[in-house]
């Protein structure tokens, strides 16, 4: 970002007021002919604007969002809102609510669209700035930080220059990010009375991970799980990466997680009369059977939640966090985002300048005890997903959860100094679910961030996941289907196109039953006949799902043709006869994952990866402080979430369901102890 300058603001200033169009950092505007007046637009008094069309743009969730208003000298005549970029079943959704509600504004305020925050709030900022310009008067719009490029992920640091600084908050902790380690983080500290403020890009706390995982909680010894043999736990977890981690960063997870559960007890079920699902015995392993042809993986008994609880008092997690901190006279500097580390002569972290999104006015934050970063990773960034994450970008079709993180934090530790892991860990779940045709990895997208978007409209095919028959573009089997996650993603790669297609037939139910498949996977099992056919008929109706009477129907509808439709029928032949014999020669998929495909109707779907979020992050000590890039500690500053480190390498041990958000929460409340001297 180039420097902003006081000379700069006054240039610009001037420059509005004279011809009523914007320049440089200002939106653009085109003048144009007054339309007809719209229905239900409100009036003001005559000569109130400048007769025109007016432009407008704000960063949403996922991608650029562009509020263009037409004015004629007393009214808004025309309103086109475009979120075409943002997620297709809300924000996208939301256009022609959010069209309406302008029209009945004065002003550009808006009440928004429930389940579409990010998008109304990125809508409300862009028509403010058409409504602005309509008036002559001097805006400036989203100055916006630097981005990096196709060829540049990190970008230069901005420099913002004093004059544009025009407050100053003193406290003692600083903790960016109101997700679920930032909110985590904060409610400790909360509890303990300590000096702090929170920052959050975004007008509300972020999405809630239900599950997390801890080691030896009360809640394992109160339904009676066995003790876990945390040696070979540290080795597993290890093996996941590779031996690519520290060891001592994931022994602050296996020692301190169950006083982590400890504390969110405290609160959510001492304060608010919660209930926590633990998840114990067979519910969470694989069936002992699958030793017999695959590794015998280690699966802790671990997983915590609290979605039943969640679900009746109406608040996610994080939202009852946020809650419990405004008693405690607490609160979030909401629509406030991170712009920059700063630090002393002696290298030590002295806290943060933030830039308010609603108005781009630039904010000190001074932490006398330290900054937690808690920012997310960057599955929302193109540049950098196909930098630092070549391979996993290759083969995903969906951006499941975390479009809006677009690594900024990272960026920001970096330019201070921080060294990042230099393996990629991205989360990849083999539920994204796509039309015949369609690869893996990036599509050309004008409206999205960086101009690419993956080509998947839904968030997550959950019964994707089931080790049903997957088949490459040439009809053949590839893999043995029953195994982590993200394993047959990757294997992928090496297949045309990087998807794949699953096959099963109308004995599915019984089926998902029989496979008893582990963690999140468990839901499509758990919630029975209705849930997978309500998954399937969504599918279907997006064109990415198919139903037919014979196999060679599907194999059409699937789009085998000539050799590879051949192929694809005589791998289902093949795969009846292993069925038929109990035994997979061909790829040693335990027995009890086999099914037949013999029962009409018949299904199939193409799917890639659904990308959750990343997980190569800052690297930090088992204290959770961020390591330079001689591996030496940074003086006040401490890394959670997914933009920490140290952890995970390659890949998401992903059947040890709750991990990564109990990694989250146990560094989170060691980062608020370790800079408030509790321990």
């Amino acid at each position: 970002m180039n420097k902003i300058s006081r000379k700069g603001f006054l240039k610009i200033a001037a420059a509005a007021a004279m011809s009523g169009v914007t320049a440089g950092a200002l939106a653009a505007c085109n003048a144009a002919k007054d339309s007809a007046a719209a229905s239900g637009a409100v009036s003001a008094p005559a000569g109130s604007y400048i007769p025109g069309t007016y432009e407008g743009t704000a960063e949403g969730i996922s991608s650029t969002v562009k509020v263009t208003m037409t004015f004629s000298d007393s009214a808004v005549t025309d309103v086109v809102v475009d979120t075409s970029g943002e997620t297709a079943s809300y924000g996208a959704a939301a256009a022609d609510q959010l069209k309406q509600q302008l029209l009945a504004s004065a002003n550009g305020e808006i009440d928004g669209v429930s389940g579409s925050t990010v998008t109304s709030d990125a809508v409300m900022k862009a028509a403010k700035s058409c409504f602005a310009q309509a008036k002559g008067e001097a805006t400036v719009s989203s100055v916006q930080l630097p981005t990096g490029d196709e060829n540049d992920w990190l970008g230069k640091e901005p420099d913002i220059d004093e004059a544009a600084i025009t407050e100053t908050i003193d406290t003692d902790i600083v903790i960016v990010g109101a997700g679920n380690g930032g909110m985590f983080a904060a409610a400790y500290a909360a509890a303990n009375g300590l000096n702090f403020r929170v920052i959050e890009q975004n007008g509300n706390v972020q999405d809630t991970r239900h599950w997390y995982g801890a080691i030896d909680s009360s809640a394992a010894k109160e339904a009676g799980a066995p003790a876990t043999d945390k040696a070979k736990l540290l080795s597993e977890i290890s093996r996941y990466a590779s031996g690519k981690c520290d060891q001592r960063v994931v022994k602050t997870w296996i020692n301190e997680s169950a006083a982590m559960h400890d504390f969110m007890k405290s609160i959510l079920e001492d304060k608010l009369g919660w209930e926590c699902e633990f998840t114990a015995g067979d519910e969470a392993k694989w069936p002992d059977e699958n030793a017999e042809h695959n590794t015998d993986y280690l699966f802790p008994v671990q997983e915590h939640n609290y979605m039943a609880s969640e679900r009746a008092s109406g608040l996610a997690r994080n939202e009852a966090l946020l809650q419990y901190i405004q008693e405690l006279g607490y609160d979030v500097d909401f629509k406030t985002s991170l712009a920059k580390l700063e630090k002393d002569a002696d290298g030590r972290i002295t806290g943060i300048i933030a830039q308010s999104t609603e108005d781009d006015h630039f904010i000190r934050y001074n932490a006398n005890d330290g900054v937690l970063l808690a920012c997310g990773g960057f599955p929302g960034n193109p540049y950098m997903m196909e930098q630092l994450d070549p391979l996993g970008t290759s083969v995903t079709t969906a951006c499941s959860y975390s479009p809006a993180d677009k690594g900024y934090g990272i960026r920001a530790a970096v330019w201070a100094g921080a060294n990042l892991d230099k393996e990629a860990a991205p989360m990849l779940f083999d539920r994204g679910i796509v039309a015949p045709g369609v690869d893996g990895g990036y599509v050309e997208s004008d409206s999205a961030f960086g101009g690419k978007a993956f080509p998947g409209t839904i968030r997550q095919y959950n019964p994707g996941t089931q080790p049903f028959l997957k088949v490459n573009r040439n009809g053949e089997r590839f893999a043995n289907e029953s195994s982590p996650y993200n394993d047959i993603v990757y294997a992928a790669a090496h297949q045309p196109g990087r998807v794949y297609a699953q096959i099963h037939d109308d004995n599915f139910v019984e089926d998902v039953k029989r496979f008893h498949t582990i963690g999140c996977s468990a839901q499509t099992r758990n919630l029975g006949e209705d849930y997978i056919r309500g998954q399937m008929d969504n599918a279907e109706k997006e064109g990415c799902f198919f139903k037919a009477d014979t196999l060679e129907e599907l194999a059409d509808k699937l789009g085998f043709t000539g050799e590879a439709k051949d192929t694809f029928l005589a791998t289902v032949d093949r795969y009846n006869e292993l069925y038929d014999q109990q035994n997979d020669e061909d790829f040693g998929k335990p027995s009890y994952r086999l099914s037949a495909i013999r029962k009409a109707p018949f299904y199939g779907c193409w799917l890639g990866a659904s990308l959750l979020c990343t997980e190569q992050g800052i690297a930090i000590n088992e204290k959770g402080q961020a390591l330079d890039t001689e591996n030496k500690p940074m003086p006040g500053l401490y890394v959670t979430g997914d933009m920490s480190g140290s952890f995970f390498a390659n890949n998401y041990p992903c059947l040890m369901a709750g991990v990564a958000m109990g990694r989250t929460l146990t560094f989170a409340m060691k980062a608020i102890k370790q800079m408030a001297g509790l321990e």
